[in-house]
Formats: C-alpha cells, sequence, structure tokens
C-alpha cells in the first residue's frame, strides 16, 4: 500500500479519499481518527497533543503519502506526517495553517489560495465513466422500463445546516409525482443514512399511486446503477458528495432546496448552476444538454504531477 488516509470514519469523507487514490492509481489503506476522552467536546485544531488524544495508528510500513480529510482529519495528519517524515495530501480547507500540507485540494466555495492549493469545483469521488458502464449493464433491466424515461432520487438528511422532515418529504414527493405524471417516467428512490425514517415513510405515501421503487437498504446497493441508468437524478442539497457524484453522469441534475443555511453548500450549488451542470427542482421536467462534470481527475494528475516521486 502506498497511500494512507486519515479521517473522521463518515462514509463521504472515506468516499472523498479513496476516490482520489483511486484516480492517481495508489492503493490505499483508511486509519479513522476517533478523539479520545475530554477532546472529544473540543474542536481538534484546539487539542494540544493531537496524537495523543486521538485513536492510535498503526500506519503500514510501505506507505509513502498520507491523505486526510476535513479539519479533524487534517489536523491528525499533519501531526502524523511531521512524526513520520511523510507527506501529506489534505482534502477540503483544514482551518489551519495551510504551509503543512504538500497538497490541499479544495473547492472554490472554500475560499482559500496559495501555491500548494488545488481547486475542484466538486468533492473528489471514486465515481468513473467505466464504473457507471458497468453498473448499467447490471441494473438496466432492473430499473428502466421499455419506453420509459427513469427519475432517479437521492436523499439525504439533517446535517446540522440543513432539515429534511415530514414536511419537506411530502412537497418533495408531491413535486416527483407531478413530474412522473408529465414525463410518464418511472421513479426510483434511494435514501442515505442520514435520511429520517418518518420523512421516508412520508414520501413513500406520496408515491404509492405512482410506479416508484424506494430501496429498503437491503440485498445488493442500486446506488451506482441508478446514476448509470438515469435520465434525470433528483438530489437533495444537503450532501455535496452526493450532488458531485450525480454532476458526475451524463443525466440532468435537478437539486432540491431545503430550510436551512450554509454559505459553502450554497456557493457550491451556484458555482454548479453557472456551470450549466444543476437546476433547481421545480416538479417539473426539464430536458438540457450537459456533460459530466468532475474535476477529480485533474486533482488526481496534479496529486502525481507534484508528489509523484514520492510515490
Amino acid at each position: 500500500m502506498t497511500i494512507a488516509i486519515i479521517a473522521e470514519d463518515f462514509a463521504g469523507m472515506r468516499a472523498q479519499a479513496a476516490g482520489l487514490a483511486e484516480r492517481a492509481g495508489q492503493a490505499w489503506t483508511f486509519h479513522p481518527v476517533t478523539r479520545r476522552g475530554i477532546w472529544r467536546h473540543v474542536p481538534a485544531r484546539y487539542c494540544p497533543w493531537p496524537l495523543a488524544s486521538m485513536a492510535p495508528f498503526d500506519i503500514p510500513a510501505e506507505t509513502r503519502l498520507l491523505l486526510s480529510v476535513g479539519g479533524t482529519g487534517g489536523v491528525a495528519g499533519a501531526a502524523l506526517a511531521r512524526r513520520l517524515g511523510l507527506p501529506i495530501v489534505q482534502i477540503q480547507n483544514p482551518r489551519m495553517a495551510l504551509g503543512r500540507f504538500d497538497m490541499i485540494v479544495a473547492n472554490h466555495h472554500d475560499g482559500v489560495e496559495g501555491p500548494n492549493i488545488v481547486l475542484s469545483r466538486n468533492a473528489m469521488h471514486g465515481v468513473t465513466q467505466d464504473k457507471l458502464s458497468a453498473a448499467r449493464d447490471v441494473w438496466c433491466a432492473r430499473l428502466r422500463k421499455p419506453g420509459r424515461r427513469l427519475i432517479v432520487v437521492l436523499i439525504g438528511g439533517a446535517n446540522g445546516r440543513f432539515v429534511f422532515g415530514v414536511p419537506e418529504a411530502r412537497a418533495l414527493g408531491d413535486g416527483l409525482v407531478r413530474m412522473a405524471r408529465e414525463s410518464g417516467a418511472v421513479i426510483a428512490v434511494t435514501p442515505s443514512r442520514r435520511t429520517d425514517s418518518q420523512a421516508l415513510a412520508a414520501l413513500r405515501a406520496c408515491l404509492v399511486d405512482c410506479d416508484a421503487s424506494v430501496w429498503d437498504g437491503t440485498g445488493e446497493n442500486p446506488y451506482l446503477g441508478m446514476l448509470g441508468c438515469a435520465d434525470m437524478i433528483v438530489v437533495t442539497m444537503d450532501s455535496v458528495s452526493m450532488v458531485s457524484e450525480a454532476v458526475a453522469t451524463c443525466a440532468p441534475v435537478q437539486v432540491v432546496a431545503l430550510p436551512g443555511r450554509s454559505r459553502r453548500i450554497s456557493a457550491f450549488i451556484g458555482t454548479l448552476i453557472e456551470a450549466g451542470r444543476v437546476r433547481p427542482f421545480t416538479g417539473h421536467w426539464s430536458d438540457w444538454s450537459v456533460t459530466p462534470l468532475d474535476d477529480t481527475t485533474i486533482a488526481a494528475g496534479e496529486l502525481r504531477r507534484r508528489l509523484g516521486d514520492r510515490l
């Protein structure tokens, strides 16, 4: 193995780091950050001894690069890089001294710049055209119906910034029913681990008279297949990762606004709207020409260009 990923054990963070590592052609190991004792209640950047206050890291001897994600991962990764004498790449604004990292992959809306900064319009991820094509071959017959288009719906949930509860689920459901009736499409829905169970039940109730399926979390995960087969993708705005994966496909993407506020996420969505890649969800079918938007390959190329000799 050549890359050790240092991050909190969240699916989105793991997916971002793994996606960048794989695009750079590198194998990776994952090492979750867990703050211990009283330090669980203190922002990671204020921990005076990061490696003493976080879970021990058993980094393989063959590791040549550390890849940290987020603020907490960045604090732990920077301290570990200094101890081991390894280069480190950070994903997302670490909210600490930028010079402690050899390279930082940040989004345009992060508002950081410098010689070690690589800017991206989307979050890093591992959704490639080859993976989408393979998933399409497997899932097409299961998800699509002859002569009918497919609306794929990706649902997140409350994240401390936005709310997705029963009222929001009902409003989304009513819009999806209208869109399906206008277009004659079928609907496939997948929730996330953050989706509230009552909100999901309310959405199911709205779709009961539609030709719709909602993944119940059992059996084979249809997520990649849904992305690969979609004629239209509808995604809630709370998840930068889900929106980034949606715009990497060949399908138009409509983004569902939610109650709440996040300057960074609003700026992220604004960038994609300006690029013509997404539009706000209106509950009506709207076709427009799109091409996949994915800066992960650019970031991976920069990683290899800048640090390839260390790998």
